[in-house]
């Protein structure tokens, strides 16, 4: 089988290439290394087996529809993608071309030239919103949403805030459409916080590898000067290991009941943590004090986001292995090898 990995030097992307190598299957990535870390993703899947790469640019359309028309790939994991909230708003454009215009490329070019390809897509929660018309309790360690205690379904209203939630909100309904008016077999996965091995961090993006890396830093040197967090801390995510994620992907891909659907993912709520509940953790795992300014909330922040996750243990059979403790060990045994 022929599989198709957009972003493939990403996180998610690097770690769904690895899996198709450790099949034995015939994998191609397509990605230009814009990201950080991205390079280094790629030297080290390079050490996982043979490949085909293309260093092109999912907002050009020749080079979609030249990877398409060549590959006719069964599989696609489209992972191309601008991911950080606070780039967004800083450069629209540039997220409206690789979000939107990136998806439109690749969806087209599959309409066009290899129709049964199957095509699963990393969305995010971000397409719902703020939740400003939700109420929140205010606990010790956390927000709890009261209307949706145990997590937020696939019925709610989608409501796209910032460029972010706009562009992937965009790309997320073109999915959808692609299906219903061209038959493509397409799946869109709504993702909450992903975390694991690969996912070079950044302050904007990639919350818990990010705070895991500002841990190790202080157990390295306690008297650094404190880190900062936006917010109250009291803001909470249900968190997915990469190993759970590369699950999903594949158990996903030929399961019919699952095209032309949207699923929310993550860890669930018995996976959710807040950043005071990620602190307490690391600092008994690693015997250090979390000491950190406070910020202002960042523009179109979410109190609480936890998927329900009951539509795709049902249609998929897929649930999360990995607990939140365990994959937080694992990501930090990996950032003190980096």
């Amino acid at each position: 089988m022929k599989y198709l990995v957009t972003g493939g030097c990403g996180f998610i992307g690097s770690n769904l290439a690895a899996e198709v190598l450790r099949r034995g299957e015939e994998l191609f990535v397509f990605d230009n290394l814009y990201r950080h870390g991205s390079a280094d993703n790629l030297q080290w899947l390079r050490s996982k087996g043979e490949f085909k790469y293309y260093p092109y640019d999912i907002r050009n359309a020749n080079d979609v529809e030249t990877v398409i028309k060549e590959v006719k790939p069964d599989y696609i994991f489209h992972l191309s993608g601008q991911v950080a909230m606070t780039t967004s708003i800083a450069n629209p454009r540039l997220d409206f071309e690789v979000n939107a215009v990136g998806m439109f490329n690749l969806l087209d070019a599959v309409r066009k030239y290899s129709p049964d390809s199957v095509i699963l897509f990393s969305s995010t929660n971000k397409v719902y919103g703020d939740f400003e018309y939700l109420h929140f309790k205010e606990e010790a360690t956390r927000y709890v949403c009261e209307e949706y205690p145990n997590g937020f379904p696939e019925s709610i209203t989608l409501d796209f805030h910032s460029p972010y939630g706009c562009s992937k909100g965009s790309a997320d309904q073109y999915m959808l459409d692609f299906h219903r008016i061209f038959g493509l077999k397409t799946v869109v996965f709504r993702h909450s916080s992903m975390f694991g091995i690969n996912q070079h961090a950044t302050f904007d993006q990639g919350w818990i590898g990010w705070f895991c890396q500002q841990a190790l830093d202080i157990k390295a040197n306690p008297k650094r000067e404190p880190f900062t967090i936006s917010g109250t801390g009291k803001q909470v995510r249900d968190v997915l290991f990469n190993d759970d994620v590369v699950n999903l992907y594949f158990k996903s891909k030929d399961c019919k009941d699952a095209y032309g659907q949207v699923f929310n993912i993550g860890g669930g709520i018995e996976n959710s943590l807040s950043l005071l509940e990620l602190f307490a953790m690391l600092e008994k795992m690693l015997d250090v004090k979390m000491e950190y300014k406070q910020l202002p909330w960042r523009e179109s922040d979410q109190k609480v986001f936890v998927a329900d996750i009951q539509k795709a243990k049902r249609l998929i059979g897929w649930e999360p292995k990995v607990n939140s403790e365990d994959g937080i060990r694992k990501m930090i045994e990996w950032l003190k090898q980096q």
